[in-house]
């Protein structure tokens, strides 16, 4: 009885905060010519002949490419093969596994429950999973067994330090460390896709009793962090991270093709990840970290905040174009102008990064440094990708949106990615 009352008082709370009505209104996306936005039509066949280009060199298999500027839809094409088994071609609509781009949008979700003032972003984590205890440092390993020894950590893991990547944390099969890949491996720690009957609260428990590679804030370590935030949605709104991220998020901003788990309507648009084998394109095996078959079969219980998500070009734009507006789409306010404004400001400080970028609490982000390289948008762009060679950037200065979507692993020469940024900035003609 105690526990139904929690979960009603957890459903009126998020009915009643959720997302608001805005004075400002800012429309769809909808499709418009080049050259109404101060885009030219001729510029932007140069990404035309670019990706076909590489198709023909066979650098790549295809894609779908979308620009956006001042919420119009200037670019919108797909290129190649998608599934060289069925000859089946790339289509606009289709459906692609977009990994770590599933971060930014769980990022947002945490700051939309900051906003509410449910918790503050230096509160330390274990106060809300406790089974975090108190950080502990990796201090030997045996490489015979994988077993280890700790010693306690100067400081406590943070709400900033797993949104900015900087508690210490590991990130299994692609961490850096072999010591870590090896010991999450041991321990059954599930790094972004599975098909198995597990949660996301079993996984990041299970993660919670590891070593970290350094004292919080120390250091900026790719991690699992963002999938601790997962869960840490789920303890602080009462609902399955799915459920919280279709009903504040998918649903108020029009994004019908993004899922954990595609419905079966939806299924025959998802791209098959490709690689190529004796230098022709075939699907990507199996292996103990990748499963085909995700996100279409299997147990469908695992929400993985920081990799579980597929989506589409468009989908990911209107994401995006809501950032663009500070927060607000359609007349729908999901985050304030002012919280924008300071999540991207740089929250990892010089020390970390000397990249011309910094990491903010959703995107890495480009300052002037950065922009004097040239090819890579003015200071402000925030941008990130995703393991399947998926990529976006969005410029403030400019308001344009670009998206790049492939679906490939262990290729070499793809050299599409900084052409494509390039030439959707030398496009610009007003």
């Amino acid at each position: 009885m105690k526990y139904l009352y929690l979960l009603l008082i957890s459903f009126y709370s998020l009915t009643l905060v959720a997302q608001t009505k805005s004075t400002q209104s800012s429309p769809y996306l909808v499709e418009a010519k080049p050259e109404t936005v101060g885009m030219s039509n001729e510029r932007l066949e140069r990404i035309d002949n670019m990706l076909l280009s590489a198709i023909e060199a066979s650098e790549i298999p295809g894609g779908v490419a979308l620009i956006a500027r001042n919420g119009k839809i200037v670019y919108h094409k797909a290129f190649g093969v998608a599934d060289f088994e069925t000859k089946r071609k790339f289509k606009q609509d289709d459906i692609f596994r977009i990994a770590s781009q599933t971060k930014a949008i769980t990022s947002t979700a945490v700051m939309m429950l900051w906003e509410e003032g449910e918790f503050r972003l230096d509160d330390p984590i274990n106060m809300y999973i406790p089974e975090f205890g108190k950080a502990k440092i990796l201090d030997s390993f045996n490489e015979q067994d994988s077993t280890y020894t700790t010693r306690l950590a100067k400081n406590q893991i943070t709400i900033r330090h797993l949104i900015t990547h900087t508690s210490g944390i590991g990130y299994g099969f692609i961490d850096g460390d072999a010591k870590f890949r090896k010991i999450y491996q041991k321990a059954g720690i599930i790094d972004g896709f599975t098909t198995e009957p597990i949660t996301i609260e079993e996984n990041i428990k299970k993660l919670a009793k590891l070593p970290l590679h350094n004292n919080p804030g120390e250091k900026f370590i790719y991690s699992e962090g963002i999938d601790v935030l997962g869960y840490f949605i789920e303890i602080i709104s009462g609902i399955p991270l799915d459920e919280f991220l279709e009903k504040r998020i998918f649903d108020p901003l029009g994004m019908n093709d993004t899922w954990f788990y595609l419905p079966n309507s939806k299924v025959e648009r998802l791209v098959p990840v490709q690689t190529k084998k004796d230098k022709k394109w075939i699907n990507y095996p199996a292996s103990a970290y990748y499963n085909p078959n995700y996100p279409i079969t299997g147990a469908k219980t695992f929400f993985a905040g920081g990799a579980g998500l597929s989506s589409t070009a468009k989908d990911y734009a209107t994401f995006l174009q809501m950032y663009l507006n500070k927060g607000e789409l359609n007349g729908t306010r999901l985050l304030s102008r002012t919280t924008v404004d300071f999540m991207m400001e740089n929250q990892v400080g010089e020390r970390f990064w000397d990249k011309g970028k910094y990491h903010g609490l959703a995107f890495a982000v480009l300052n002037k440094k950065g922009q004097a390289k040239g090819g890579e948008g003015s200071t402000g762009t925030f941008e990130w990708g995703g393991y399947f060679n998926t990529q976006y950037f969005a410029d403030p200065k400019e308001n344009i949106i670009g998206i790049l979507m492939k679906q490939t692993q262990e290729i070499n020469g793809d050299n599409t990615g900084w052409r494509f940024k390039l030439l959707v900035g030398q496009a610009v003609d007003d």
